[in-house]
């Protein structure tokens, strides 16, 4: 192992530059020679191939998103693009790749491990949804955006007796639409895991109306069968007897962006040094997660088209606690 790549894939999320920054580091430590791919897998099968050192890391740890760029790449989903990205990775003489990522760009890192070539996967997505770890790289900050989000939506709408359907980012995953809803004290949580009846969210908000509350607040996820917008249009015909005038917040992008909380540059960091570390022993086909407060290595196949499940017990908690 003497040349190795890393790139970042699929949606950004906080705390992928630090993983980087740790991938480039760890490897120049290692004695090796690192290069970016820029625009994630159509960088890859276009050539975008950049030498990197630890001075071209330096000060973006606490940057959001990512410096190397993501972008969809439809050609890479084909063998004929897969292929491409090999003869790429050889012609620069690439010996070990480390992608950074979610379930779409772990699913092309297990599709180039299959043709034969060192690969390791480093689990980052604010959608915590990837088998292989407890938490994913930018989990941490997302929650902490939309949670800022409700505490300050709770003050508007105390001041006019409002509630708030706010909807979260995570696919067909409700881990953030439930944490957010613990910590954030909501009245009624709706994700996609637990098919919910609208009309038990409205009897929730009618008994908190009668109980003097002067506001509400219900966290829904994108990927709930009734999202935010679809149970505004529910509650239309129920406005009165609901008693709070509801408003509809989508926080959508915005969970994306901004400072990366500590907590992601740490776990960042641990994941990156960790994929150097499997590339070193001759581990790949694998990927880096955290699991059980360890660094912790998954084989990509028990990974790739498969959702991590979310604790259902938790989802009890957040009814019992509204």
């Amino acid at each position: 192992m003497k040349r190795i790549a890393v790139l970042t894939s699929g949606g950004d999320a906080p705390g992928m530059n630090a993983a980087i920054r740790s991938v480039v580091r760890t490897g120049y430590k290692k004695g090796w020679k690192v290069f970016g791919i820029r625009e994630g897998y159509f960088g890859l099968i276009n050539g975008k191939f950049a030498p990197l050192g630890p001075r071209d890391v330096g000060g973006i740890i606490q940057k959001g998103g990512t410096f190397l760029g993501s972008a969809r790449c439809e050609e890479f989903k084909t063998e004929e693009g897969r292929l491409k990205g090999l003869r790429a990775l050889n012609e620069n003489e690439i010996d070990g790749l480390v992608v950074i990522g979610g379930n779409g760009s772990q699913t092309g890192s297990y599709m180039l491990h299959k043709l034969g070539f060192p690969v390791v996967g480093v689990a980052s997505t604010i959608d915590n949804d990837l088998v292989g770890s407890d938490v994913t790289i930018g989990v941490d900050t997302a929650l902490n955006i939309a949670l800022e989000a409700i505490d300050r939506l709770k003050v508007t709408g105390s001041s006019h007796q409002r509630g708030f359907l706010v909807e979260v980012m995570g696919r067909n995953c409700g881990y953030l639409a439930l944490m957010a809803a613990i910590a954030g004290g909501a009245e009624a949580v709706v994700i996609p895991e637990i098919e919910t009846n609208p009309e038990d969210i409205a009897n929730i908000l009618r008994k908190a109306y009668k109980r003097g509350k002067t506001h509400a607040i219900v966290v829904v996820a994108e990927g709930a069968k009734y999202n935010a917008n679809k149970l505004a249009e529910y509650y239309k015909k129920h406005q009165e007897s609901i008693g709070f005038v509801l408003r509809v917040t989508i926080l959508g992008h915005v969970q994306r962006g901004g400072t990366p909380s500590s907590a992601d540059r740490i776990l960042a960091s641990r994941l990156g040094a960790g994929a150097t570390d499997c590339l070193e022993r001759g581990e790949n086909g694998v990927l880096v997660g955290w699991v059980g407060g360890k660094i912790k290595t998954t084989s990509l196949k028990d990974v790739v088209g498969k959702t991590k499940k979310i604790d259902l017990d938790l989802f009890e908690l957040a009814w019992i606690l509204d």
